[in-house]
């Protein structure tokens, strides 16, 4: 009764492998018609990996087969259980090997034991043609053990194998171990190429996955981050040419010439974010934001002191200060921005601070524990910028200011060989000196 169980299962576990090897043939035959059809050659020829593929080396036990039913065999039905037994087995493994997971379960190492045992009680009854199965048993335990220890056990098994068919095959047994031996090694080494194959295209394709998505991600950043400043310039340049227009036309003009300037720069920018090959400048950044600020009737405060700037500081804290003024134009309501960069010990710190009632366009609760980034740092800008600036070892923090207004401070390291110090400030338009 426990023997036909086990064939039920057999039966279904044969059913379940049989129905999955169709659904991956017919995903295989799907991804080669489309290269086909483009006259290009598949990036993978080859059928996708699974039990089947080490399913016809069971012929090499044909021959027992033969022995049982021409009557060669003594003890038929011990010889059938055996054969019957040692198929089952083999498939079990075989399949089972394709599997990371079942392949290392201790359900299928019992099962390949078993199968050891159930080849050295054959061949040890019976011998002749039975001996094969020991090249058989290999072939299956290079299918389920890959790794450093394998040439252990390949060097075991094919000991084991010479051991018990030199009881019975005399010197026939070096045939029958070597055939072991390059069954079980040859095996593990093909199955673990196309497998490390496939995993290194699968990674390769995980990365592509992974640039496609960063390069997105910072062209999103760039597209909101040239689009937001300049837009917002623009309109706040274009109210001030509408005001200025009845009672001073030149001025006007002087706005509406800016207006241009400002465009044809967004398309330049524009273009070279497309690319990728665009690199902020700081002095461009606070001209820029000193323009947008006074066309706003806000007035600019600019004070720079502390070390010269690597290039990456420079391009990094330009975008700060683009972001940062768009938000006190947009939604401050402020009379007065004071843009202040300094060199603290080893580290730059940019400070942007207005004295109006408005948000600054994001609302913070508080500094974040770590390297520094605010929490509840609201808006695409800041939180891109949040991002980029970590990615660096900076920080950036935004909130209210305790003496009113919003303030924005951003902190990047800087190298020791850079603190040198020299500084400029302006206001407005003048350049008062600082200390």
């Amino acid at each position: 009764m426990h023997w036909m169980r086990g064939i039920t299962c057999r039966l279904r576990h044969w059913r379940a492998a049989r129905a999955q090897w169709r659904a991956d043939m017919a995903e295989f035959k799907a991804a080669q018609k489309d290269p086909r059809r483009k006259g290009e050659w598949p990036e993978n020829p080859g059928p996708p990996p699974n039990g089947f593929s080490l399913l016809p080396w069971l012929l090499m036990g044909m021959g027992s087969f033969s022995n049982l039913l021409q009557g060669k065999t003594p003890n038929p039905w011990i010889g059938g259980l055996g054969l019957l037994i040692f198929n089952s087995l083999y498939i079990n493994v075989v399949f089972r090997s394709f599997v990371k997971e079942k392949r290392e379960a201790v359900s299928t190492r019992l099962a390949l034991l078993t199968m050891g045992l159930v080849t050295c009680g054959l061949a040890l009854g019976y011998g002749g043609n039975w001996l094969y199965f020991f090249p058989l048993l290999g072939l299956a335990t290079g299918a389920c053990l890959r790794g450093p220890r394998l040439g252990q056990v390949g060097i075991a098994l094919a000991v084991l194998a010479g051991t018990v068919s030199g009881i019975r095959a005399g010197t026939a047994a070096i045939n029958i171990a070597y055939g072991t031996f390059l069954s079980t090694m040859v095996t593990a080494a093909i199955l673990s190429l196309s497998e490390a194959v496939r995993e290194l295209r699968a990674a390769r394709e995980e990365l592509a996955r992974r640039a496609v998505e960063k390069e997105r991600m910072r062209f999103s950043r760039d597209l909101h981050d040239l689009l937001g400043h300049t837009l917002s310039v623009i309109v706040v340049k274009s109210e001030a040419a509408r005001r200025l227009a009845p009672r001073d036309m030149e001025a006007a003009l002087d706005q509406i010439t800016d207006i241009e300037s400002v465009g044809r720069q967004a398309l330049t920018e524009i273009r070279e974010a497309v690319t990728g090959y665009r690199e902020g400048s700081l002095a461009t950044e606070l001209d820029r934001a000193r323009s947008a600020l006074s066309a706003a009737d806000i007035a600019p405060v600019i004070r720079q002191s502390g070390p010269p700037l690597t290039p990456q500081n420079e391009a990094l804290l330009g975008w700060v200060v683009r972001e940062a003024v768009t938000n006190v134009v947009r939604h401050s309501v402020a009379t007065r921005c004071e843009i202040t960069l300094a060199g603290v010990l080893d580290r730059v710190r940019l400070t942007i601070a207005d004295d109006g009632p408005g948000d600054g366009g994001a609302t913070a609760t508080g500094p974040a524990e770590g390297i520094g980034i605010g929490i509840g740092i609201g808006g695409t800008g800041l939180k891109g910028l949040t991002e980029r600036l970590a990615t660096a070892g900076g920080s950036l923090r935004a909130g209210p200011s305790p003496r009113g207004g919003f303030t924005v401070t951003a902190e990047l390291p800087v190298e020791a060989a850079e603190l040198t110090s020299s500084g400029v400030a302006t206001s407005g338009s003048t350049a008062p000196r600082e200390p």
